[in-house]
């Protein structure tokens, strides 16, 4: 389970995206909660490697779901960096 501080960096890195105000919470998904297009995914992920300097591998994306798994994934990466 990711820290509080992580889910926290990355709820406020969605914040602007959330058009529907959406709750935020460790399994919002960005598919059906939020309803974010591709794009607007693939703009989250740069921010968010940018915020945490990592990278996150293409390879990885389709099962990251739900904000929890970003936040896991994210700390791993760091955490192996």
């Amino acid at each position: 389970m990711a820290s509080t501080q992580t889910l926290e960096k990355i709820y406020e890195l969605i914040a602007p995206l959330n058009k529907r105000s959406v709750e935020l919470g460790p399994q919002t998904t960005f598919a059906s909660d939020l309803q974010l297009d591709s794009l607007t995914v693939m703009d989250l992920v740069a921010e968010i490697e940018d915020e945490f300097d990592i990278v996150l591998p293409l390879n990885m994306l389709p099962d990251l779901e739900t904000i929890e798994h970003v936040a896991d994934a994210v700390e791993k990466i760091v955490n192996e960096g």
